[in-house]
């Protein structure tokens, strides 16, 4: 059930605030572990969490991965 594989997600507060840090625009992973003060490694497994969730989606530039919400939903 896909309501409950979302709450799943949101379980986790880093994951809610990767969510909120993405709210109205995109953002590479370094930026994003430097806002949460987390290393970038574990900011891109929460990350790869949330796509494979449907919640984020990328766009690669170069060697750089942005993330944003897949959708207004969210």
């Amino acid at each position: 059930m896909l309501a409950a594989e979302v709450f799943h997600m949101l379980a986790d507060p880093t994951r809610v605030r990767l969510l909120w840090a993405l709210i109205g625009r995109e953002r590479p992973v370094n930026e994003l572990a430097e806002q949460l003060g987390k290393p970038g490694p574990a900011v891109s497994q929460h990350l790869a969490k949330l796509r494979l969730a449907r919640l984020v989606q990328t766009r690669k530039v170069g060697t750089s991965v942005y993330y944003r919400i897949a959708n207004d939903h969210i």
